[in-house]
């Protein structure tokens, strides 16, 4: 079936994930309603370069081909007709510029949950929802763990290299090619949901892994770009905008019935002046 689909959430590459799901991609239809979307090559993550410019097409508007996969009991997931995705239409983007965190905000919290019991009862048989927008009444923490394994073990290596996991080094992207690195920490949010219900939810968001790496180029130690992690995600966030988790399961997790198999797999973060005019209909407001 033809989809238009908004994609609004790449998760940074985790070993603890199949070979099909090592990056999650994941949007929302016209209605609000979320699709997960997989695999996903590489390259098209990376955006085309054109005339000098990056696009990476979050929040942009893809159409494509798609089937419901059979080999996943979670009904958002769905694979393309095309692995190549050579029938995919890139459509028009929603930037930040004008009304564009407004527009943004319109589709993605379409649909929100503020209670994580109903959202764990949810994923449960016969729903087995996998992916949600997810609004904490509050965030109590930001925090990081050390990975024990600062590299990819040999097998992860031989799975990126199948997927053609590389990123262009050099001046402007030309030269030779690097290995996408491993994330040497995991970061999490501490949060109390509308019942008072406390959490602490690992952070897979593609943004957050970018940022530290930027982070340590420019200021050449761990220390440093961790602060500068943490003073985004936590002091700036937590001041100027208005934040919503994107939530989503592993397949692993999910099918072993996890107490709580969600994971952080975006952050969303309109400024806190953002005015959303048209709202979602009612029918659309179910959780």
């Amino acid at each position: 079936m033809r989809r238009k689909v908004l994609i609004t959430v790449t998760t940074y590459p985790l070993p603890s994930r199949t070979y099909d799901e090592l990056v999650c991609t994941a949007g929302v239809l016209e209605d609000g309603t979320w699709i997960r979307i997989y695999p996903v090559p590489f390259k098209f993550l990376q955006g085309l370069r054109e005339e000098g410019k990056t696009s990476t097409y979050k929040y942009t508007w893809l159409e494509l081909d798609l089937n419901r996969r059979a080999d996943d009991f979670r009904p958002e997931s769905h694979s393309p007709v095309k692995y190549d995705f050579a029938d995919v239409e890139v459509l028009d983007s929603i930037s930040t510029k004008g009304n564009g965190w407004a527009l943004r905000q319109q589709f993605v919290t379409a649909n929100v949950y503020t209670d994580l019991e109903k959202l764990i009862n949810d994923s449960k048989a016969p729903t087995y929802r996998s992916l949600a927008t997810f609004k904490p009444t509050k965030f109590t923490g930001f925090e990081w763990k050390d990975e024990e394994e600062r590299d990819w073990k040999p097998e992860w290596k031989e799975k990126l290299k199948q997927m053609d996991m590389f990123i262009p080094q050099g001046a402007n992207g030309a030269g030779t090619r690097k290995m996408l690195p491993k994330l040497p920490y995991k970061f999490y949010y501490k949060f109390t949901d509308v019942n008072g219900k406390s959490s602490r939810m690992m952070i897979e968001d593609w943004e957050i892994g970018v940022l530290f790496f930027k982070m340590l180029r420019d200021h050449g130690s761990e220390e440093a770009a961790l602060a500068k992690v943490k003073q985004k995600y936590w002091d700036d966030f937590m001041s100027k905008n208005n934040i919503y988790l994107f939530l989503g399961t592993t397949k692993q997790f999910h099918a072993k019935n996890a107490p709580n198999p969600f994971v952080i797999i975006g952050v969303f973060y309109p400024p806190l002046n953002t005015v959303v005019k048209k709202k979602a209909s009612p029918q659309l407001a179910l959780f």
